[in-house]
């Protein structure tokens, strides 16, 4: 958390490089040898260095103890934030939020309460934070390459290129400029000057992975390019970092993919995925156990009239890489459509149903106690959200795959939305997600066996939802879009209750920003290489093929 506190308390928490902190011994300041700013910078010290040691409760305790007696104290309540990222993000942005408040000039706390509303998908408020940042403190490339990622992240990457292109003037050394501004470009469809971007950085040794994962996901190749032999050289280098090992897998797996080299490339992808954290696949159960009896025909029907009578939201849904982005973009043709990319407003507004434990039963208890007011106020938040993204489309769509798990929080709030379920080959939906490197909230793609039985019980949870919510669900699946562009394309816009527009068609040609795994593919027209292609890798797929069990090649 250093880099993220003021630079006066740098030279008190920086350890020698490679060495272990050691459990820090408290000593208490004297309250008549200190006065009571100097014993609270003491305990907040002391609170960083006990948090680097994992010591987090008594860290905690330190920063409460500061509050308990200067309850807006602005660096113990940014501290304590700093503590509670990745924890408990919403009270990590509560505590910036007040500390904000009480020191509105500190760039440092307007840098970092941007980052938190980014982290949890607030893109205009992270926005607003990191612009704050930039004015107080001129030419700050973070804050700059900070402001960039939000604008790209928010579909207005024609806005960040500047905002890069300024931070490389002030300082062309720094690491993130180049690679920001090539994902920038990758996301307009600027592929050929992105590709030079990726290439400086390269030259620059200025995060090597990404660029070598970047320049070989925005080509398909059919020979085996030059950057494959640096890409193996560089696996060699022993002072990799575990995630930059990883990209360069990714990387040369992708390469040996594209030119059929399919065993060598299976080899890379486990390699990839060596340190990936286990999936709790039996907590996975349990949790779609929960959903399928909670949302049950007699609870759905006590809720009638609950939520918004507005058809503004749209949610394509379903399996990662089973056509969500494609559906999105052809949908988003339209003139009266907007695509917002994938949101995750839904999920932040599920969990606070929960905010105490986070557990089933008090989500339960949320839900079944949940008045026809709240329900309305919940789903005008949604729509303000949204609404940010183009305030006047008729339809805006939320592409966010796995609100699979949430159709019966979405009719709860929504009953008019429209809802399309994207499915694709099994065997071929799970393939696709086992090649790539998705984040740490997916985990259960890292292993073959795992992703098959994940795949089950997403089957599972569709298919109750098909029972409960008849006939208001449209399945989308990718193999008819291929063989059938105009005609499934005019079903998906019937669908949402449009006329057809021509321009459906040639979603390739739409401008703007994608901010997915799939970007340079909907630059594309539609192509039929991603079906059965399963059938190329034999026997390494085996475990995958038992554990979908009758659902493969389905």
């Amino acid at each position: 958390m250093n880099n993220r506190l003021p630079p006066a308390w740098s030279k008190h928490l920086k350890a020698p490089s490679g060495s272990k902190i050691p459990h820090p011994k408290i000593a208490q300041p004297q309250a008549n040898q200190l006065s009571r700013a100097q014993a609270d910078d003491a305990l907040l010290r002391q609170a960083v260095e006990l948090h680097q040691a994992n010591r987090l409760l008594e860290a905690e305790a330190l920063c409460q103890r500061v509050l308990a007696h200067s309850p807006r104290h602005p660096l113990a309540l940014y501290i304590l934030g700093t503590f509670a990222l990745g924890l408990d993000d919403e009270m990590a942005i509560r505590c910036f939020e007040l500390a904000v408040n009480e020191a509105p000039q500190n760039p440092h706390y307007q840098l970092t309460l941007g980052e938190a509303y980014l982290k949890v998908g607030e893109h205009s408020d992270a926005i607003r934070h990191f612009e704050l940042a930039c004015e107080l403190k001129a030419d700050w490339v973070e804050a700059l390459c900070a402001l960039g990622r939000a604008y790209t992240e928010f579909g207005k990457a024609d806005m960040a290129v500047p905002r890069y292109e300024k931070a490389l003037e002030i300082d062309g050394g720094h690491s993130a400029i180049r690679m920001g501004l090539a994902n920038a470009l990758v996301s307009l469809g600027r592929m050929e000057e992105a590709t030079n971007y990726m290439k400086e950085a390269i030259s620059h040794r200025q995060d090597i992975a990404s660029a070598y994962n970047g320049l070989v996901s925005i080509r398909k190749f059919t020979d085996e390019p030059a950057e494959f032999k640096s890409i193996l050289a560089e696996l060699k280098n022993p002072a990799l970092d575990e995630n930059s090992l990883k990209k360069l897998h990714y990387a040369a797996a992708k390469v040996l993919n594209d030119i059929r080299r399919h065993d060598e490339a299976m080899d890379h992808f486990r390699e990839a995925k060596r340190s990936a954290r286990r999936f709790d696949m039996e907590a996975y159960r349990r949790s779609i156990d929960f959903m399928i009896e909670l949302f049950s025909p007699g609870m759905l029907a006590a809720k009638a009239g609950h939520g918004s009578a507005s058809e503004v939201p749209v949610f394509v849904l379903g399996m990662p890489r089973s056509g969500t982005t494609l559906t999105e973009q052809i949908c988003a043709s339209h003139p009266d459509v907007h695509g917002a990319g994938e949101l995750t407003k839904l999920r932040r507004i599920t969990n606070r149903l929960a905010p105490k434990t986070r557990s089933p039963e008090e989500l339960r208890r949320s839900i079944l106690n949940m008045t026809v007011d709240q329900s309305k106020s919940l789903a005008e938040e949604y729509l303000a959200h949204i609404r940010q993204r183009s305030p006047d489309a008729r339809r805006i769509i939320d592409k966010l795959p796995h609100n699979f798990e949430l159709i019966g929080v979405i009719r709860l709030l929504f009953p008019k939305a429209r809802i399309v379920h994207c499915r694709r080959d099994a065997i071929d939906n799970c393939l696709s997600c086992y090649f790539l490197g998705f984040n740490e909230d997916n985990t259960y793609t890292a292993d073959l066996r795992t992703l098959g039985l994940y795949y089950r019980e997403y089957d599972r949870l569709m298919r109750h939802w098909d029972e409960v919510f008849p006939r208001q669900i449209l399945q989308n699946r990718y193999e008819d879009m291929v063989s059938d562009q105009e005609g499934q394309s005019r079903r998906l816009i019937d669908h949402l209750g449009l006329p057809w527009d021509g321009a459906c068609l040639r979603f390739f040609d739409k401008g703007g920003s994608v901010n997915t795994f799939s970007r340079w593919q909907v630059r594309q027209p539609i192509y039929t290489s991603s079906v059965s292609r399963w059938k190329n890798y034999g026997s390494a797929i085996e475990p995958l093929i038992e554990a979908l069990g009758d659902l493969a090649g389905n």
